[in-house]
């Protein structure tokens, strides 16, 4: 069986949109102990600090990933981003490749959202001891 999908042009409305840019900011942060509340507070502090830089509400988002190494068993990264206020937007959490000599605890985020600037104007946010993961990015 086979679906053919049949548009009528006089079925909708006639609609005027404006053509968004979908971009992906990168970010991470590395947490200090493995503890709910040091996973709220990082990952909290990470993705308001990539919102702020690059000027973005909630509602520009299209979905974050969040990966954490596998030495963070404490809490799901999601968890501190629906604490807040991230809740509607979609979340996935994965678990970083086990690397070794890769740096410990560490919460990696690639953010999509709705953002009108060139690649090279999006602002990527690298905190803590995750600086050394991109120096030419890092805050």
């Amino acid at each position: 069986m086979s679906y053919q999908l049949n548009l009528n042009p006089h079925s909708c409305p006639t609609r005027y949109y404006k053509q968004m840019s979908v971009r992906a900011i990168r970010g991470a942060t590395q947490l200090e102990l493995d503890s709910v509340a040091e996973m709220e507070l990082c990952v909290g502090q990470l993705l308001t600090q990539m919102l702020e830089a690059n000027n973005l509400s909630k509602d520009d988002l299209i979905s974050i990933i969040l990966t954490a190494t596998q030495d963070l068993k404490s809490d799901f990264p999601a968890a501190a981003a629906r604490k807040i206020g991230l809740g509607s937007v979609p979340l996935l959490c994965s678990v970083e490749i086990d690397v070794a000599g890769a740096l410990p605890r560490v919460v990696r985020v690639m953010m999509h959202a709705n953002l009108e600037v060139g690649l090279t104007e999006v602002k990527h946010i690298y905190l803590k001891g995750a600086a050394v993961l991109r120096k030419d990015l890092a805050q």
